[in-house]
């Protein structure tokens, strides 16, 4: 593994996090609703379990892909196919006009643990990017480096972002911007599950 690894890792995690998914709707709707404290801790239980996801990823992809060859191939197509589906429903997504409902600002982190555990969909996109960016075989401290690392980017993008929407500027800035920030994102993530379908 190299730092460049790390780097691209880094822009497509952000591009996800930034993708109108239901973590970052919910992460928007708690901070407007229930203010910059319950956003920052929502962000934590969020950024904990995507870490944990990444963790179970290569921890057990490694060994599957040496027992099973032909699954390596087959997780590269799904992954490709599933970052091109994302990719496709954020462009056609981007014109949507943001609702905001209102949320309890109590056990925001349980809720933010709940979200991203229960999302099946977390666990395939782990998946998906750690094959396409990361070398086969990697050691224990490139392992480690790659989970703290995950998890240090969803922590800070969650605080910065908590902070950024409680104030009316930034809210007021992001809901203008919405439609290039959703395409700017699907860009990156179909670029992404071409890269996966194509390399060897």
């Amino acid at each position: 593994m190299t730092f460049e690894h790390l780097i691209i890792f880094n822009i497509a995690l952000l591009a996800a996090l930034a993708s109108p998914g239901p973590a970052f709707l919910v992460m928007i709707r708690t901070t407007l609703n229930a203010g910059r404290t319950a956003g920052i801790a929502l962000g934590f239980g969020l950024g904990s379990v995507a870490a944990m996801w990444t963790l179970m990823a290569l921890l057990g992809l490694d060994t599957v892909f040496k027992i099973f060859p032909w699954a390596y191939t087959a997780v590269k197509i799904i992954g490709a196919v599933y970052l091109l589906y994302i990719a496709f429903k954020m462009w056609r997504s981007a014109n949507d006009v943001l609702e905001t409902e209102t949320k309890p600002s109590n056990r925001a982190f349980l809720q933010g643990v709940l979200i991203n555990l229960l999302n099946p969909k977390s666990v395939l996109f782990a998946a998906a990017v750690l094959v396409v960016i990361f070398p086969k075989g990697m050691t224990f401290a490139e392992n480690a480096t790659v989970v703290l690392n995950h998890l240090i980017v969803e922590l800070m993008f969650y605080t910065a972002m908590a902070i950024g929407m409680s104030t009316k500027t930034v809210s007021a800035f992001y809901i203008r911007l919405k439609k290039y920030i959703d395409r700017v994102s699907s860009v990156v993530l179909g670029a992404l599950g071409i890269r996966l379908l194509t390399q060897n």
